[in-house]
């Protein structure tokens, strides 16, 4: 095994390596999900955290490493009765983004099971990080039926398995840290609000900080043991530290201002539920034990707010975490305790051997960055899609959208085989099942009454004489299942001069914000596409970061001609590129415009011949309508013709209008109704 990098020379990142610590002082705090650019040494951290956390004492020869001083009574390898036992450093387990359900939680031998009655199990990464740490990189990409997964365990600190009525239970409590970057997507809620704590990191722009972090990380890599060595004296001395802050923790008072401010401080920034308050008062006691202090003070509470409240108070996916730190010391001042406790915007003394306070995650943006929606507009287009004189060349400035709302579905039609999600319908690995077949490789899902039915006819052959089924592995059948698919919904959308009206971009930019809402809740990855004057712009590659695609909406500008044809063949080049990097992955492209096309010789045949691309390869296409005013041309539904789509208005647009409630993307035009 390779030496780690030592967490004392981490350079910086003091809010990430106070969180670390104060989790491995009270695992109770409930974890750590860190949240920041690549390269900030995020996983570095978490990875050097496993070799400061003390020993832990496990039954010997238990694969589910029992207390022996308090053994799990259901332990699969149990019971277990006073035995040897061992003691060991704690487990740092990484769960890839990529693995199975059955690596997570384990697996039955079925055929033993079916065929002896025998409960075979084989534990799973739940079973490893038992008492230590469960750490996910990129957790943010994690599939929706391992984050279900680490849910059930998280809240009830055990693991299931239950297969065709055989059930393993075991004991699976862990410190749970994931690292992320935000511009790849975000957590859904609940697994966000599983996390004790979060941190935000990013790159120094001290220039001698960084030069010390490359100094140290050539250092490292030309010699791992020499230069942990150098390092053995502090990470000694940290380590001692969280033993003796363990020791001193059942003996933390938190009294009753300490609560009244941590209840104040939840109630004041609108956190939702009750888990914030019992992880900042955790949090709180934590700091005060490792100040080596038997009493929580003020700037504890504080500092437990910064920490624990940022990531609960996203009222939805656009909103940036943050904390309003002057609205926090007025709160903390207000229900403060007696007069003898300190200032609470005095700020705690960095400790010399650890990191100690300044957790300041970042605020929100201040507010009126963008023009509002009811600026007037410098001049309205003209009938042929010419912008008006304005900001030279024809630019309008970045019009704020309008409030998003509740859209109705769209889907693919037929069935896919895409990552899970919840747009379309695909074969999946979840969900109701729809038949069997034979297992590819490990067989995961058990479909009993075609198995049965399969060894039935041999069992006099296979010279059965007892009431067990003679069961071989050929008579295996895997359960087909149908779910749901996220898929990879691509924004191709008009920003010229025929949309520069302001109340009316506001209107589309806000249907757009919409529909990436609820690609937001279907797990889809999303692209944006835009284009005016001249030419097209890819503003986005697909990502899986909605808030990325939300953000380059909000700032596009508008003016200029209408090159549709190069918006529609820029957006064919991108599925096209798309389509090697994720082949199973199944597009959505939605086309917003008026329709109009302008600029260049014969701009209506080119935008034709462009769209029937997406006819001949049969692509999902829908065209939001945004023609407006008494005399409508219904350019935009011969663009759904002729792109083998589906047009829908901006009022057709929203779930709760007259039209039906969800509606495929129709391999042949028509305007829902």
């Amino acid at each position: 095994m390779s030496t780690p990098f030592p967490f004392t020379a981490v350079v910086g990142q003091d809010d990430l390596r106070l969180a670390l610590l104060l989790n491995a002082v009270s695992p109770a705090v409930g974890g750590v999900l860190v949240r920041g650019e690549k390269g900030t040494a995020k996983s570095t951290a978490v990875r050097a955290l496993s070799v400061l956390m003390p020993e832990v004492d496990v039954v010997s020869g238990c694969r589910f490493s029992c207390d022996p001083d308090a053994p799990d009574p259901a332990c699969p390898d149990g019971p277990h009765d006073g035995g040897p036992y061992l003691s060991r450093p704690a487990r740092t387990v990484e769960l890839p983004v990529g693995a199975s359900e059955d690596r997570l939680v384990g697996a039955l031998d079925i055929e033993r099971a079916l065929a002896e009655g025998v409960k075979a199990f084989e534990p799973g990464l739940l079973a490893d990080a038992h008492r230590g740490i469960l750490y996910v990189d990129e957790v943010n990409l994690l599939h929706d039926h391992l984050v279900d997964l680490l849910l059930d365990a998280a809240a009830m600190g055990a693991s299931y398995v239950e297969r065709e009525g055989v059930s393993v239970r075991h004991a699976a409590r862990f410190l749970l840290v994931g690292t992320m970057n935000p511009e790849e997507g975000e957590l859904r809620p609940q697994l966000l609000d599983r996390f004790g704590l979060t941190v935000e990191v990013a790159a120094s722009r001290e220039p001698d900080q960084r030069v010390e972090v490359v100094r140290r990380r050539l250092a490292y890599d030309d010699d791992p043991d020499g230069f942990a060595a150098r390092w053995a004296d502090e990470e000694s001395a940290v380590r001692a530290r969280i033993a003796a802050a363990r020791r001193l923790l059942p003996s933390v008072r938190l009294g009753d201002p300490a609560l009244r401010q941590i209840a104040a401080t939840c109630a004041a920034f609108e956190v939702d539920g009750m888990r914030a308050d019992i992880v900042m008062a955790r949090t709180a006691t934590a700091l005060a034990a490792w100040a080596g202090r038997t009493e929580v003070l003020p700037e504890d509470v504080r500092q437990a707010a910064l920490l624990a409240l940022p990531h609960r108070r996203r009222r939805n996916p656009f909103d940036a975490p943050g904390l309003d730190e002057d609205k926090l010391d007025e709160t903390l001042e207000e229900f403060g305790g007696s007069d003898d406790d300190p200032d609470p915007d005095t700020e705690p003394d960095p400790d010399p051997d650890g990191p100690g306070g300044g957790g300041q995650p970042p605020q929100d943006g201040p507010e009126g960055d963008a023009p509002s929606g009811d600026v007037p507009a410098q001049g309205e287009p003209s009938q042929d899609g010419r912008a008006p004189a304005a900001q030279g060349a024809g630019e309008q400035s970045p019009v704020r959208a309008a409030e998003p709302f509740r859209t109705k579905v769209l889907s693919v039609p037929g069935l896919g085989e895409g990552a899970a999600g919840r747009r379309s319908r695909a074969r999946t690995e979840h969900g109701r099942t729809t038949g069997s077949r034979r297992p590819r490789g490990t067989l995961t899902k058990l479909h009993l009454a075609a198995t049965v039915q399969a060894a039935a006819p041999h069992q006099r052959a296979r010279g059965r004489s007892g009431p067990g089924l003679v069961v071989r592995r050929d008579d295996l059948r895997q359960a087909t299942r149908e779910g749901r698919e996220g898929n990879l919904v691509l924004f191709v959308v008009d920003a010229s001069g025929s949309m520069a009206a302001r109340q009316r971009m506001g209107a589309v930019k806000g249907a757009v914000l919409s529909l990436l809402l609820d690609a937001y809740q279907r797990r889809d990855k999303v692209g944006l596409v835009t284009f005016r004057g001249s030419a097209a712009e890819v503003a986005l590659p697909p990502t899986s970061s909605v808030d990325a695609a939300a953000a380059r909406l909000e700032s596009r500008p508008t003016g200029g001609r209408t090159p549709l044809a190069a918006g529609l063949l820029r957006a064919h080049e991108v599925l096209r590129v798309e389509r090697l990097r994720d082949a199973a992955r199944r597009p959505l492209v939605v086309v917003v415009t008026d329709g109009r096309a302008t600029g260049g010789p014969e701009p209506v045949a080119l935008a034709g011949r462009a769209a029937r691309l997406f006819a001949a390869e049969q692509l999902a296409c829908v065209v939001v309508d945004c023609e407006a005013g008494p005399v409508r041309l219904g350019l935009a539904g011969r663009l759904a013709d002729e792109l083998g789509g589906t047009a829908v208005t901006l009022d057709e647009l929203r779930a709760d209008s007259l039209a039906g409630l969800v509606r495929d993307v129709q391999g042949t035009s028509r305007r829902v109704a």
